[in-house]
């Protein structure tokens, strides 16, 4: 890949993929995702058009999904077996390939902030729990009630699992985690992913989100992923690091590493998709389930906000 960057930025953002579609998602609810993507794409993009960089376009963009009660992070994360609101998120710099990521996050308004908290002003790379929770409090971030996490759509949903007479979680992924990775003007790459994982999820169970290499990675030598799906798999081939992994290495377009990566995804019985910039400017995402909210946005113009699979 040349060195030469030609000043394109580029923004992809996603909000998770899963088993959405014309019939089991009424208009209005299509109508606010749409408008929530729209939004999440103007805080990015508002920041590398004015030249800023990467890794503040990803956290402003991600910030705007957490908020959005529409989307599983942030307001409107899905309930532990419980009955808590518990959030994973992670962001990471192409750049220096330094990354933050916490997990099990309560109190922390945006997740995603926190994580970057940790990347900057902390020794470490993954905080958890009670940790987390005391560490954003010493960051001065942002501090709310847990209850402000909590919407009565989420918790019919634990409902409806807890009724079924199998399964530990809810794998559908109806609605699921978010991202964003992006291309600044200097060819920078970034990611940023958040979520509140699995309805019913169980025994402090923490999946691919905050984990570097497996649902985020960033590598201004290859490129910037962010991902979304059933994080047990993630984890297990390391999706975000393999995909940089073959751009870098083998000399894979974006699509041709996240085809190779997202086929053996399925191959093991997972699903899922993965949003993806390059330092030139390029961008692309694939997923293997019937749907993913996805939005892009570059320099030259191009917008493109999309759900269904057959909006390509």
């Amino acid at each position: 890949m040349s060195n030469i960057h030609s000043g394109r930025w580029s923004l992809v953002i996603h909000g998770g993929a899963g088993s959405m579609s014309r019939s089991n998602l009424s208009s209005p609810e299509d109508a606010k995702a749409r408008t929530g993507l729209n939004a999440a794409l103007d805080a990015g993009s508002a920041i590398l058009k004015k030249g800023g960089g990467a890794l503040d376009a990803v956290e402003a963009a991600v910030k705007v999904l957490e908020d959005d009660p529409h989307f599983n992070a942030g307001r409107g994360s899905t309930f532990t077996y419980e009955g808590r609101n518990e959030m994973d998120a992670a962001i990471m710099d192409g750049t220096t390939r330094a990354a933050g990521g916490v997990a099990q996050t309560t109190r922390t308004r945006n997740p995603v902030s926190l994580a970057r908290a940790v990347m900057t002003n902390s020794p470490h790379v993954l905080l958890s729990g009670e940790g987390a929770d005391r560490f954003s409090v010493e960051q001065a971030l942002e501090q709310v009630d847990p209850s402000w996490f909590a919407t009565p759509e989420r918790l019919r949903q634990l409902e409806e699992l807890k009724n079924r007479s199998h399964g530990h979680f809810d794998t559908d992924m109806k609605y699921g985690t978010v991202g964003a990775v992006a291309t600044d003007a200097l060819g920078h790459v970034a990611a940023a992913t958040s979520t509140g994982g699995l309805t019913g999820k169980r025994w402090g169970r923490v999946g691919d989100t905050p984990v570097i290499g497996a649902g985020t990675y960033a590598d201004d030598r290859a490129c910037a992923v962010s991902a979304t799906g059933v994080g047990e798999y993630f984890i297990r081939i390391g999706i975000a690091h393999e995909i940089a992994a073959r751009v870098r290495l083998m000399g894979e377009t974006l699509n041709e590493a996240a085809q190779t990566v997202i086929h053996e995804l399925g191959e093991m019985g997972g699903v899922g998709g993965v949003i993806m910039t390059a330092p030139d400017g390029q961008s692309a995402w694939l997923f293997n389930t019937p749907a993913m909210y996805r939005g892009s946005v570059s320099a030259d113009g191009t917008r493109r906000v999309a759900i269904y699979g057959d909006e390509e």
